[in-house]
């Protein structure tokens, strides 16, 4: 399908322009979508073994807790936790930092953990202790997952984005451009051989006078 243009040597020189302009442009986004793509593979392979990881750990992050429960005393390990949520009097703190990738804008998560709070040690299992210590170390990794999710979304909805100009531009706009200079140049092409076989009639008609 192409453009409805008047058919000049002017929108001609203007289309010529537009097509090199849509050409160059075209490049461009295919090395960015390229880019996208070898960025976003890696990250999303990343991201699949970290959601595998964190699942994989969380049944075992559990079960310290559960013995911990069973090897002591009924209410013990409730009343230990009661003391660690009450002692915790620092609010967790998680900072974020920018990055890039390409131009989408990423950002990187981390926590910094309140001091782990005091409770008797002679009350309660040392598996608490444990499932203490993992929990703490368990929360960076679920930031880590958090901040690889959304990294892989953004990519993800930029892909695409730029996959559907690269398409565009491939598909609909530089075939309209090439197949309305073709129809242009085939007008113009017979505009002048129109002219040119006028002139040589007229030419013709001169010699015949000029003969009689």
């Amino acid at each position: 399908m192409r453009l409805k243009v008047n058919p000049n040597r002017m929108e001609l020189l203007r289309l010529r322009r537009r097509y090199a302009l849509a050409l160059r442009g075209h490049k461009m986004i295919k090395d960015k979508l390229d880019g996208l793509v070898k960025e976003f593979l890696p990250l999303a392979r990343q991201y699949r073994d970290a959601r595998v990881s964190v699942d994989r750990e969380l049944p075992q992050l559990l079960r310290p807790f559960l013995l911990a429960r069973m090897g002591s005393p009924r209410g013990v390990v409730e009343t230990a936790l009661e003391q660690v949520g009450a002692r915790c009097n620092v609010p967790l703190q998680i900072t974020t930092t920018r990055w890039r990738i390409l131009n989408v804008v990423l950002t990187r998560l981390e926590a910094k953990l309140p001091p782990a709070a005091g409770y008797s040690l002679l009350d309660t299992p040392g598996e608490l202790d444990t499932a203490i210590v993992a929990l703490r170390n368990y929360l960076n990794k679920i930031l880590t997952l958090a901040e690889l999710e959304h990294a892989v979304r953004l990519l993800a909805r930029e892909v695409e984005e730029t996959r559907r100009r690269v398409n565009a531009l491939e598909y609909i706009l530089l075939p309209e451009l090439r197949e309305t200079i073709k129809f242009i140049k085939a007008k113009l092409d017979e505009a002048e051989r129109f002219h040119i076989s006028r002139l040589m009639k007229i030419k013709e008609m001169f010699g015949a006078k000029r003969g009689l």
